[in-house]
């Protein structure tokens, strides 16, 4: 299920919408490399999705380093943060250059650190040379059923599943990958807000594409009888992203074992463009009743 998936929480809690995921992530300056990420309130399930972080970091980077963009962004996942309370993001830069900075990044709640990593900022140039990996040979958008399980809508959020095979039931089984299509109604108002978005759901994906190969498993037992989560997530931003177009997000598992998963992910333009490739480290463990180590999984 989606961090924070209205399923179970009160009149309280605000709507799951662009809105309130741009509201999240549009992180606030609050004193000398700190920033500030507001709570979303109550929610069914009151862990904060990985990706959501490392966009937070995105977007603190992008302000603590304006003439710059972020080329990727790498951060470890130690603790579970909570949606009820604010996330500060501090920052540490290392190196400022004309060319390339370099920026330290950890999330912190309560006092204790929920996510640590590292983002490279750089100046942009012109193409010397330039070649990009192939768009999978995918149905379009248009051609697939809207995905709308009500745990995962985010309102002005669509989503389309390559042969609808994100599927919770554990008879159905395929192969260790998803392609997933995703729009935005609205335009944010920065390019570092687009990609904030896009970075949300690089961390989506991982655990259910894991489980599809294993009959007996899927992800509605996630939380239930399975421990999941999201360990690390690196992503490399290679092309401006405008989320309200139709990206592509495949994502293809390489290993599976040891209580661990690792996937390989790139987002494509419809037009064929490699916006921006990713790794996801996940963990898949019988469920102890210890809290997770992680933003939730999808």
């Amino acid at each position: 299920m989606e961090a924070g998936a209205p399923t179970g929480a009160d009149d309280r809690a605000r709507p799951w919408d662009q809105d309130e995921l741009l509201r999240l992530m549009d992180v606030r300056p609050d004193g000398p490399g700190r920033y500030t990420a507001p709570a979303h309130g109550p929610a069914g399930r009151n862990v904060v999705e990985a990706g959501q972080l490392v966009a937070d970091a995105v977007v603190a980077a992008s302000k603590e380093i304006p003439g710059q963009r972020v080329t990727s962004a790498t951060m470890i996942f130690s603790r579970a943060a909570r949606h009820d309370d604010e996330i500060t993001v501090e920052l540490d830069v290392p190196h400022r250059g004309r060319t390339y900075s370099t920026v330290q990044a950890r999330a912190v709640q309560q006092g204790k650190v929920r996510g640590a990593g590292l983002i490279l900022m750089g100046a942009d140039a012109g193409d010397l040379v330039a070649s990009t990996a192939p768009m999978p040979d995918v149905p379009r958008p248009d051609e697939l059923n809207p995905f709308e399980p009500p745990e995962m809508l985010v309102g002005g959020r669509e989503i389309r599943v390559v042969d609808d095979a994100y599927d919770w039931d554990p008879g159905h089984v395929g192969p260790p990958e998803l392609f997933v299509w995703t729009r935005f109604a609205a335009a944010p108002p920065a390019g570092y807000l687009h990609a904030a978005l896009m970075t949300q759901s690089t961390t989506h994906w991982t655990i259910a594409a894991a489980l599809r190969p294993h009959a007996g498993y899927s992800e509605a037992m996630a939380h239930k009888t399975i421990s999941t989560g999201i360990l690390t997530a690196t992503v490399s931003y290679h092309s401006d992203v405008d989320v309200t177009q139709w990206l592509l997000y495949a994502n293809q598992v390489v290993y599976t074992g040891r209580g661990m998963t690792q996937s390989e992910g790139r987002v494509y333009a419809e037009d064929g463009r490699l916006v921006a490739s990713y790794s996801v480290q996940g963990m898949i463990r019988p469920l102890t009743g210890t809290a997770p180590v992680s933003g939730t999984t999808l």
